[in-house]
């Protein structure tokens, strides 16, 4: 009998950190390992070998990082490195030299950028032998046509393209992930199918910049089922709208950049064939501020289109990410900030303190603020963002609204957790679903179910089963 034919397949723990976009990154590689024949899970201790996909955006995130690659080392011994901070310099980086992973933890066996799934497994060849005869249809969370998902069955993460064109002067991911690089659009609605084939109930498009899918073709003209399909946001929305039209399920964007054509996005959201939410990284408000930032468009501009889309979509909800304490932020910058987020209404408002991650312009500009200051400007805003946040929410109550049930302990007898269309997974909040009045009413992960809202509670609302 052939020895390699009965020795067990070898396995490969896999540590994930970061953004969706690396989640989809670590998606990638589990496919690819599964579709060779490798065993894949999260215990470190007894793996052959251990992958840890990294982020290395801000401060907190590079930490983490090598903290996870410190504790892989420690319970395994056998670490390949993955992801965005794989691709930052040390301090005493020059080209060819090691880089920072290295630096802090010279015993891991190899160390790759992100997106680098041949990279990944170039690696893993090296140290572990490939098996033989695997059986991909009993991979758990193996989706044919979209490969290994870690996400809950019922929602999933589509990446779209990757990199981006921006030089944002506090941000490195152009240095990590590299300029745009749109899928292509045949490409991504084959997964999107895939997706909802399965069974996914929620689709989140991502990206680093939605709103600029196919800027790189110049928009060239693909091909699917035989029909032409532009690459460009708004065709590739119409196309992804269909096909969660015909499997009863929601489509969300994430990273959409203010664009002018991303008004054209409106009529799809107010006709109800994609979910009315849009995720903008507005970042500030104040000119002077976005042009250290360097950032596209203005406060102003903003609100403005922020009017417009309410007019073409009156349910339309808007979150967004802020920086507080940027680099020669004055106070009279920071209140205009604020008055921007009071008048602009942000429905979901996220704040990070200024934080001078290593290879940034933005470390270089004058007047950088105390630390102590940046939080204390993180907590005001936060403070403000969430009582915007519980004015709008209050409004809610009274009303009917479709969840998406994401737990349901008992088949939901006691109650359970979902989310309106104004909730994204794991970023905003939740609707808490008491239990049904009827007896016989029971509530099902992944599917959904009318709630009518009885209260708000900080970021989440309270609702009984209809």
């Amino acid at each position: 009998m052939n020895d390699t034919a009965t020795a067990p397949a070898p396995t490969i723990g896999f540590v994930s950190l970061g953004c969706p976009k690396a989640l989809t990154d670590s998606e990638l590689i589990l496919t690819q390992l599964s579709a060779e024949g490798y065993r894949t899970g999260k215990t470190l201790a007894g793996a052959d070998l251990v992958i840890v996909n990294t982020c290395g955006f801000i401060d907190d995130a590079v930490k983490e990082s090598l903290d996870a690659i410190g504790e892989a080392l420690a319970e395994n011994g056998r670490v390949i490195v993955t992801g965005c901070l794989g691709a930052k310099g040390g301090k005493d980086t020059g080209e060819g030299g090691a880089n920072l992973v290295r630096q802090v933890h010279p015993k891991v066996l190899a160390v790759t950028g992100p997106h680098a799934t041949q990279e990944v497994m170039d690696a893993v060849h090296r140290h572990v032998p490939k098996p033989h005869d695997p059986f991909v249809d009993l991979v758990p969370g193996f989706v044919r046509g979209a490969g290994i998902k870690l996400t809950p069955r019922h929602y999933a993460y589509l990446k779209i393209s990757e990199g981006c064109n921006h030089r944002c002067s506090f941000c490195i991911i152009p240095s990590m992930r590299g300029d745009l690089v749109s899928r292509p659009v045949g490409e991504v609605l084959n997964e999107a199918r895939a997706l909802f084939e399965s069974g996914v109930k929620e689709l989140l498009v991502i990206s680093q910049d939605t709103s600029a899918y196919g800027v790189d073709v110049k928009y060239r003209t693909g091909f699917w089922d035989g029909k032409p399909v532009k690459t460009r946001l708004t065709e590739l929305c119409e196309a992804l709208a269909t096909l969660a039209e015909a499997h009863g399920a929601w489509l969300r964007l994430h990273y959409v950049y203010p664009y002018p054509h991303v008004d054209e996005i409106l009529p799809l959201m107010a006709s109800g064939r994609i979910l009315p939410y849009l995720d903008v990284p507005f970042q500030h408000a104040h000119p002077d501020v976005l042009k250290r930032m360097k950032r596209p468009a203005s406060g102003e501009r903003n609100l403005e289109r922020l009017a417009r889309w309410r007019e073409a979509c009156p349910e339309i909800v808007v979150r967004s990410t802020f920086i507080a304490g940027f680099p020669g932020e004055t106070e009279a910058e920071f209140d205009h900030l604020l008055d921007f987020l009071r008048e602009a209404e942000i429905d979901r408002a996220g704040c990070f303190a200024y934080s001078p991650v290593a290879g940034a312009s933005a470390n270089d500009l004058p007047g950088m603020l105390p630390a102590e200051l940046r939080e204390q400007r993180r907590a005001r805003f936060m403070a403000v963002a969430e009582a915007v946040s519980a004015r709008k929410l209050q409004r809610r109550v009274g009303a009917t609204m479709q969840v998406l049930v994401d737990s349901a302990p008992a088949l939901g007898r006691k109650g359970g957790v979902g989310r309106s269309y104004a909730d994204a997974p794991e970023i905003d909040g939740t609707v808490r679903l008491l239990p049904p009045e009827k007896a016989s009413r029971t509530l099902k992960v992944g599917e959904f179910t009318k709630a009518r809202i009885v209260a708000a509670e900080g970021h989440d609302l309270i609702g009984v089963p209809a």
